[in-house]
C-alpha cells in the first residue's frame, strides 16, 4: 500500500508544473472632463429665455397699469421705442441673470470662464478685430448694391418712432451685440460643435479628445464648420423680421455670422466676436448718421 502511494507521489512530481503567467492587466480609461456649454446647456438657456420673457411681459403690463411714460395701452406701447427696447432689454437681463446664477453650479467654474469670455485675447488682437469689422462692412456695402433689401423694411418704421434712432444707436452698439453673442456664440456654437463631435465619436467608437493645455475643449474642423453654419441660420432668421425676410439681407447676416463664428473659434474668445459685432454695428450706424445729418433726415435712409 505504501509503495503505491509513493509511486503516485512520484508520478505527480514528474508532471510538469503549470506555467505561471502574469495576472491579466486591465486598462481603465479615465473619463474625459465634461464638455460645456453643450446641448443640454443650450436647452436650459431656452427655458430661461421663456421665463425671462414672461417676467418682462408681466413688468411691461404693470408699467401700462401705472401709465409709465404716459402709455396705457398695448397699441401705444408697440409704437413707443422705450417700451419696445425696454421690454427686450429686460428679457435679455433676466436671462443673463439666470445664466450667471445657474451655470457655475453645473460647470463648477465661473460663468464667464465657462463661456470663454477671455477679454485679454480680444484686447491683444484688437487691431485685427477692427479690420475684421471693416471687412464685414465691405460685405454689407457689396450686398446692398447687388441684392438690396425692400424700400419699406419694418426696421425703417421703427426708426420713425419718436426718439427711436438714438435709442437704437446705443442699444445696437452696446447692448445687443453682447447679449446676441452670449446666446449664439457663447452657448449655441460650442453646443453644436460638441454635439457633432460626440455623434461622430459614438458612430466610430472613438474616445473624446482631452482638453488642451489650457483646459479648453478641443473640436474637430468639421465640427466647427457645421456648428458655424447651424448657428448662422437662426442668427440671420432672428434679424430677418427687421428686413422683411428678404434674401439679400439674410445672406449678409448669414455671412457676417460665419465671420463672427470664425473669430470666436480662432481666438477662443467670446469677447473677440462681441467686439467685432459691436464695431460692425457702430460702423453701420456711423454711415447712417452721416447720411441723415444726425438722424435729422430719415427720408435719406
Amino acid at each position: 500500500m505504501s509503495g503505491e502511494i509513493n509511486e503516485e507521489f512520484a508520478a505527480q512530481a514528474a508532471e510538469p508544473e503549470p506555467e505561471i503567467t502574469p495576472a491579466e492587466t486591465y486598462v481603465v480609461e479615465v473619463p474625459r472632463p465634461m464638455r460645456f456649454p453643450n446641448i443640454a446647456d443650450a436647452g436650459l438657456v431656452c427655458v430661461l429665455l421663456v421665463f425671462a420673457a414672461l417676467i418682462a411681459a408681466i413688468l411691461t403690463a404693470g408699467a401700462l397699469q401705472f401709465h409709465l411714460f404716459g402709455v396705457s395701452t398695448a397699441k401705444q406701447a408697440f409704437a413707443d421705442i422705450r417700451y419696445a427696447l425696454g421690454g427686450q432689454l429686460l428679457w435679455y437681463l433676466f436671462t443673463l441673470m439666470g445664466c450667471i446664477a445657474l451655470f457655475p453650479h453645473l460647470w463648477h467654474t465661473p460663468f464667464f470662464r465657462g463661456v470663454e469670455w477671455r477679454w485679454s485675447a480680444a484686447a491683444g488682437a484688437r487691431g485685427r478685430l477692427m479690420g475684421t469689422a471693416l471687412f464685414c462692412l465691405v460685405l454689407a456695402v457689396v450686398d446692398g448694391k447687388l441684392m438690396p433689401g425692400p424700400e419699406d423694411a419694418p426696421i425703417d418704421e421703427v426708426f420713425k418712432m419718436p426718439g427711436a434712432p438714438w435709442f437704437m444707436f446705443f442699444f445696437g452698439t452696446l447692448l445687443a451685440p453682447f447679449f446676441e453673442e452670449m446666446l449664439f456664440r457663447g452657448f449655441l456654437l460650442p453646443a453644436f460643435c460638441t454635439a457633432y463631435d460626440w455623434s461622430v465619436e459614438r458612430m466610430t467608437n472613438r474616445l473624446a479628445p482631452w482638453p488642451d493645455e489650457q483646459g479648453k475643449t478641443v473640436w474637430t474642423l468639421p465640427a466647427m464648420m457645421v456648428g458655424s453654419v447651424l448657428v448662422s441660420i437662426p442668427f440671420a432668421l432672428m434679424h430677418g423680421a427687421q428686413t422683411g425676410y428678404s434674401l439679400g439681407p439674410f445672406l449678409l447676416l448669414f455671412c457676417v455670422s460665419l465671420v463672427l463664428c470664425w473669430v470666436r473659434l480662432r481666438l477662443r474668445s467670446l469677447a473677440a466676436s462681441t467686439l467685432v459685432h459691436a464695431s460692425y454695428n457702430l460702423l453701420l450706424f456711423a454711415i447712417m448718421i452721416a447720411g441723415t445729418g444726425g438722424f435729422k433726415h430719415l427720408d435719406r435712409m
